[in-house]
């Protein structure tokens, strides 16, 4: 099986998603149920995970209609206003569909590395516990001090860190600020990774499986094939390459694992943390 842990879904309005920028111009469409499919078809892809793409709670009440209908898309991951009262309400609207596996801040974006200590960002988040609901954690590199800190005060509440926490990655080179604060949060057992979003970090003019090969090492070596999973980040993954160009550079660096860990990877982890049918 392939299960993608990481894709958006969206009818572009520049209204809606003004983080997409002119230089983002292959982003400016839609990119709807058919355009999954078609992806699905072609890259022999059995389920993906349905991550947010915009703040917004009447996006999640989308991407689930959409789920409704499309049976490739095995779980969603939307968002709801974690610093706002009404928090539990826009939570329990939820709560009978199943489809609905957790919710995710953009945190990368907030302006405050320290955003995570936020006392009522905290509080409203203790309203996932005992619900089996996900939180995806979107931090850069600078934001994972906090995340550390994060997951040590939500020790019963699972976690997914998306995109290996985005290091600007470049030829030759390894952050290794990024490399010891993204070992420590894998030290916290309830925390996964996602291994997604790499190629579009590369500030090099091209990238090559050799590029990201030294941040693979990193991340199979501190979440090992129990708690990695593959995602792609389509469509923001075509800034930097074409889906299958991606995929295939995942599955030669996963090449040397047995089938079994492959398999975990490929599918099984992202099925265990989302509990996905």
């Amino acid at each position: 099986m392939l299960i993608d842990s990481h894709h958006h879904l969206w009818a572009y309005d520049p209204s809606e998603y003004d983080w997409i920028s002119d230089e983002m111009s292959v982003l400016k469409q839609d990119f709807l149920a058919p355009q999954l499919r078609e992806i699905a078809s072609d890259n022999n892809i059995d389920g993906f995970v349905s991550i947010q793409a915009r703040q917004s709670i009447a996006e999640t009440r989308d991407l689930l209609q959409i789920a409704s209908t499309e049976p490739l898309i095995r779980g969603v991951i939307g968002w709801v206003p974690f610093a706002d009262s009404d928090v539990p309400a826009a939570i329990e609207e939820f709560a009978d569909n199943a489809t609905l596996k957790g919710f995710r801040h953009v945190v990368q974006d907030e302006p405050d590395d320290r955003f995570l200590d936020g006392a009522e960002f905290n509080a409203w988040i203790r309203s996932l516990a005992g619900r089996d609901l996900v939180y995806d954690l979107l931090v850069f590199p600078k934001q994972l001090p906090a995340a550390i800190d994060f997951a040590d005060r939500h020790s019963d509440i699972p976690m997914v860190l998306d995109h290996i926490a985005k290091p600007a990655i470049e030829a030759g080179k390894l952050d290794e600020k990024w490399r010891t604060d993204f070992c420590e949060l894998a030290r916290r057992d309830h925390v996964c990774c996602k291994f997604s979003g790499v190629a579009t970090e590369v500030r090099d003019e091209s990238w090559s499986v050799e590029t990201i090969r030294p941040y693979w090492d990193v991340a199979l070596e501190a979440f090992g094939t129990e708690r990695l999973m593959y995602g792609s980040d389509w469509p923001v993954c075509l800034l930097a390459t074409e889906y299958t160009r991606w995929l295939s550079a995942v599955r030669e660096l996963a090449a040397p694992l047995s089938d079994a860990e492959r398999e975990r990877f490929f599918a099984g982890n992202a099925t265990k943390a989302y509990r996905l049918a």
